[in-house]
């Protein structure tokens, strides 16, 4: 079958270091919390299939913490351990074997760990005897602030401290390379470990560690270095950023123009623009979630700096995310649960936007009965055709 050259903008591959995305549309991380041990499960394997499946030329897989005492909750996965590289590999050659780019968020929960899931209403993890290293799990942070009201106060980091969290972020990577991730990305936004370190909100200390704008990032780049360091130099290593906190006397998006001027010499090739999480939401303070609430974001950090940006926030419709790259607002769209409500989401704007691409992001088996399925039956009436 004839295709003619794409005109929108959202199939357009993106090419970042030796990595081809085959279109501008990344799946989100998005937590499950179905971990056991810190191990993934058949559930994971189901969950970034079906998402590789649906054409989305970027697959990234959920927070995944770099040391125990990192984890948010007790479903959540991590790759502390040299063992959990192998079923992660099962996955990775899953998400390669459905055509796209397989990724991996790296992340440290810091004062948000040892807490309920979404579902479970959130809030502190009631003690268990059963969680062996129940003592050693406690949440940590740059100063001894509750990530809000009813929360653990953490444990403020000693040095030690810090300089084992920079060699377990430098250690995950590592193993993500050797499981076969291409993209890799470090999780600084939404009140997690890296994130409070960087927000006065949450960081209060007199050391070189906090205090100065400076001081504050030292973590976070720190933490670059040292990924950058064994991360592949020809696979992209992406940063999300909450770009502002929405608070007084918080994180300004001033303040992410400047951290980004000082990441990209460091070898970061695009920044996750997302926003807010610092007193423990997602969106900025007095904010609304309405469609594409963030893009502004990605739009301004790309205009000031000349990074490669991701646009993220209810993301919904195929005509909303041509616009978001056809008006240089971004680079990629991540969609996160418009994604769970339709994996095949891609392929459905491919058919929105009238684009050449519709089913040839699918697998080629996939597509042939697809094609078969249009070319025989135009009313597209289940009864019409023989199954």
């Amino acid at each position: 079958m004839a295709h003619r050259e794409t005109q929108n903008q959202l199939f357009i591959p993106l090419q970042l270091r030796d990595v081809v995305l085959k279109n501008r549309i990344a799946a989100a991380p998005m937590w499950q919390y179905q971990g056991r041990h810190g191990r993934v499960q058949d559930w994971h394997l189901m969950h970034l299939g079906r998402l590789a499946a649906g054409g989305s030329g970027l697959v990234l897989q959920e927070g995944t913490g770099v040391e125990r005492r990192g984890c948010g909750t007790l479903g959540d996965i991590g790759l502390w351990q040299d063992d959990m590289v192998a079923p992660l590999q099962r996955i990775v050659q899953l998400m390669r074997d459905c055509g796209t780019t397989p990724g991996i968020q790296l992340m440290h929960a810091g004062r948000k760990a040892r807490q309920l899931t979404p579902a479970q209403g959130r809030g502190p993890l009631p003690c268990q005897p059963d969680i062996a290293d129940w003592d050693a799990w406690t949440p940590m942070g740059p100063s001894a602030i509750p990530a809000g009201k009813g929360l653990e106060t953490p444990l403020p980091m000693s040095l030690q401290h810090i300089q084992q969290v920079v060699e377990a972020f430098a250690a995950a990577a590592g193993r993500a390379a050797r499981a076969g991730y291409q993209v890799l990305e470090l999780h600084a936004g939404h009140g997690y470990l890296l994130h409070s370190f960087l927000s006065p909100l949450a960081n209060q200390r007199g050391d070189a560690w906090g205090g100065s704008f400076d001081n504050r990032c030292r973590l976070l780049l720190s933490v670059v270095e040292a990924v950058r360091a064994v991360w592949p130099a020809g696979l992209p290593l992406l940063v999300r950023l909450s770009c502002t906190d929405g608070a007084p006397g918080g994180w300004t998006l001033e303040d992410s123009i400047a951290l980004v001027q000082r990441l990209l010499p460091l070898g970061v090739d695009a920044i996750d623009c997302s926003s807010g999480g610092i007193a423990g939401s997602p969106l900025r303070g007095g904010a609304l979630a309405t469609y594409g609430y963030q893009v502004e974001l990605a739009s301004a950090i790309k205009a000031a700096t000349g990074a490669c940006t991701m646009a993220v926030g209810l993301i919904v419709h195929a005509q909303q995310a041509e616009a978001i790259l056809r008006s240089g607002d971004a680079d990629l769209v991540a969609l996160a649960r418009e994604l769970i409500y339709n994996p095949n989401w891609p392929m459905d704007a491919a058919q929105k936007l009238q684009d050449a691409q519709d089913f040839q992001m699918l697998t080629r088996n996939e597509a042939f009965w697809l094609e078969r399925r249009k070319a025989t039956t135009p009313d597209l009436q289940p009864s019409t055709f023989v199954r």
